[in-house]
């Protein structure tokens, strides 16, 4: 397991309508930057990745900042149990 990464993983929806799991600060970032849409949460989440990335924020607060963007986004899907 990376030190970047983080549990429970996030699903989010894709540009492609395509189910993805997040589960590390830098997929995260990766995902954030193909939105187009970006509101408060997504620059507060896209700050907090690259907090993270450089070892000033946790990825666990990267990753709660990412779910909260994600929810703004319409982007967040239902957990399934055994994605985890």
């Amino acid at each position: 397991m990376s030190a970047l990464s983080f549990s429970p993983k996030v699903p989010v929806k894709t540009n492609a309508g395509h189910r993805l799991l997040i589960s590390n600060v830098q997929a995260a970032s990766k995902e954030l930057l193909t939105w187009t849409e970006r509101g408060p949460h997504w620059n507060r989440a896209a700050r907090a990745c690259t907090a993270a990335l450089t070892g000033n924020a946790t990825p666990q607060e990267a990753r709660r900042c990412f779910r909260i963007a994600a929810i703004e986004n319409g982007r967040l899907l239902p957990r399934i149990e055994e994605e985890n």
